[in-house]
């Protein structure tokens, strides 16, 4: 049986930091783990700029209710779903994900959590695990599925290294320039036919 595990942000959906830096102005809150490899490092960086501005949680989750997938990243998703056991592999949290997840139908999230005061101050976060993508695709072979997986950050590339095939969607330069033996894609339809080929159960479109 084969899986196929995708990162969100940047793939399905839009990144929700950048959407947030947007809105409030705050241009240093745009950098997002294709800048910055350290998630540790991003994400102090990140607590620090909203203590200093103010800002917390229903700030960040009055932005998300307005944003919306990806163009053409619903029809992808079911379009996995109907070939593949599909589990999405994220950095997000789960105090932001669910507006983006139902708009894409609710598939399996596994991604880490926030830590907000009683004034809604985000104090800390919670990751599910160390290397938390890579770790999945080890558990998942250990249950004997073969794992395609497709992401477009520095966090994603432990995960396509661990899984059976490994794709770049959407990738800034300097990430391809780094993995060159990934395939890079920027299309959905051009991600669909790299799945066919990665699979090995002969599927079409």
């Amino acid at each position: 049986m084969e899986l196929a595990c995708l990162d969100l942000e940047g793939v399905l959906i839009p990144e929700i930091w950048i959407g947030f830096a947007e809105k409030t102005g705050i241009d240093s809150l745009r950098a997002t783990t294709r800048d910055i490899p350290d998630y540790d490092e991003l994400m102090q960086q990140r607590l620090r700029i909203l203590k200093e501005h103010r800002l917390g949680l229903p700030d960040i989750q009055e932005v998300i209710a307005t944003m919306a997938p990806l163009e053409g990243a619903l029809d992808f998703v079911e379009w996995v779903k109907e070939r593949f056991q599909l589990i999405i592999l994220s950095d997000t949290f789960y105090e932001f994900s669910q507006p983006l997840m139902r708009q894409l139908n609710f598939p399996t999230l596994f991604c880490h959590r926030l830590v907000a005061d009683e004034s809604g101050t985000i104090v800390d976060y919670k990751l599910r695990q160390k290397d938390p993508k890579r770790q999945c695709v080890i558990a998942f072979h250990g249950l004997n599925f073969r794992v395609i997986a497709a992401g477009d950050s520095y966090n994603d590339t432990t995960m396509l290294s661990e899984a059976d095939a490994g794709i770049l969607f959407r990738a800034p330069d300097n990430v391809v320039s780094e993995f060159p033996h990934f395939p890079s894609v920027s299309s959905y339809d051009e991600l669909r036919l790299e799945f066919i080929k990665a699979s090995n159960r002969g599927l079409i479109l």
